[in-house]
């Protein structure tokens, strides 16, 4: 059974490649344009590439910091609660939706 974290992904759109794949793009064209080998014309095509590919991962990866979830283990059960960034956790405390019921 698919769990709701899990069925909250997103998907890409159709034709976008998956961070991983655009990741492994960029590391692609940081090595050619590293490499010094390129024309000017085809290390600005490459740069803009990259540029674009930068700002994909940068969306995707605040996409998921906006689902990430923290599991805790609270009497002996599991329970999927909310991450509140710079929020911490102590171990026996109270959170809110404890506290609501």
């Amino acid at each position: 059974m698919e769990s709701q974290a899990a069925r909250r992904v997103a998907q890409p759109e159709p034709g976008e490649p998956t961070f991983e794949e655009a990741l492994s793009r960029l590391e692609a064209i940081v090595n050619q344009l590293e490499s010094g080998d390129l024309t000017l014309d085809r290390a600005l095509v490459l740069f803009e590439e990259g540029i674009s590919l930068s700002r994909l991962c940068s969306r995707k990866l605040e996409e998921a910091e906006g689902r990430i979830e923290q599991l805790l283990e609270r009497d002996g059960e599991l329970r999927l609660e909310p991450l509140v960034p710079g929020a911490r956790v102590e171990p026996g405390a109270s959170t809110a939706s404890e506290e609501d019921g």
